[in-house]
């Protein structure tokens, strides 16, 4: 994939720029290089989303649904600080995915926010987000390879959900590959394409069918969850990630980390023990939680 410098923009204009466990043993051509690709979910849940890759010195958020104080006070378990952060990717622009605290700090820190355009409007809508445009901090990725930071390269692929749907990532550099997809209502045959080969694999989890039919939620809220624009259950989860083990040569992924567990309508039990009907997958399944760091999970050196 190459990576392509985001292009300037009228202000009037839609921005149109063209984003611990024990390592694994990489024996690459490098075998003594330190660099490594890591992912750390620092919590998933409708109270807010937000992920951190490092490469390096350097880290990139994978969407930022909690405010910068609670971000960096999640990040001291990571050894990062916001001083750190050089990029976000934001899958969309809901609330519990990018937090409008976010604002001044990016602006401040100089800190770039990747998005693609058919979110630009929602992300508009916020009070005060058009200042990243005039900072040139807002940088679209329709469909296009980027470098949110050097040496990770990022492909999106486009995922249904609600009107405008999200994006999930897939991110590459030398040893490493991580895909991520949250708030989907279906999986795409392109999302399972783009993450064989994967070293990582994050993916929704959401609900459990009948914990979803027998909750107090209002019919309609059931309807745009289950309805295929919504939310990924928990069957359809593990269908998704047997598809990408199935299609993986050396045996898929070596973590498979599940997002977004509604906490009304989902049980970590019912999932486990749904995920243990594939022997392949017990032991790398990594459940997350709300209020709980993952801690880093490393997936190669570069």
């Amino acid at each position: 994939m190459s990576s392509h410098c985001p292009a300037q923009m009228s202000l009037f204009e839609e921005p149109t720029s063209t984003a611990t466990r024990t390592p694994i043993q990489n024996h690459s051509a490098h075998p003594h290089s330190t660099i490594l690709l890591r992912l750390c979910v620092l919590g998933s849940g409708s109270s807010g989303n937000c992920a951190v890759v490092s490469l390096g010195d350097s880290a990139v958020l994978i969407d930022a649904g909690f405010g910068p104080r609670a971000t960096a006070k999640r990040l001291q378990n990571t050894g990062l600080t916001l001083g750190d952060v050089k990029a976000i990717c934001l899958t969309h622009a809901d609330r519990d995915h990018f937090n409008p605290t976010w604002l001044a700090t990016l602006v401040r820190q100089r800190i770039n926010v990747y998005v693609h355009s058919r979110h630009i409007y929602s992300l508009y809508r916020i009070d005060g987000a058009r200042q990243l445009h005039r900072a040139g901090l807002l940088h679209t990725i329709d469909n296009r390879s980027f470098e949110p930071i050097v040496g990770l390269r990022a492909h999106t692929v486009s995922l249904p959900h609600d009107s405008t749907g999200t994006e999930g990532y897939l991110l590459e550099a030398d040893g490493g590959r991580i895909g991520y997809a949250t708030d989907l209502g279906r999986v795409p045959d392109e999302m399972i394409s783009r993450f064989v080969g994967v070293d990582l694999l994050a993916i929704e989890s959401n609900y459990d069918p009948q914990m979803q039919r027998a909750s107090g939620r209002p019919a309609m809220l059931k309807r745009r969850i289950t309805g295929g624009h919504g939310h990924l259950s928990n069957e359809q989860a593990f269908e998704a990630v047997c598809r990408i083990v199935d299609r993986c040569p050396r045996g898929g992924p070596a973590h498979v980390v599940l997002l977004h567990l509604s906490r009304q309508c989902n049980d970590p039990s019912l999932v486990r023990q749904l995920f243990a009907r594939d022997s392949r997958l017990v032991d790398r399944l990594r459940l997350v939680k709300q209020h709980e760091w993952t801690g880093w999970l490393t997936v190669g050196a570069a």
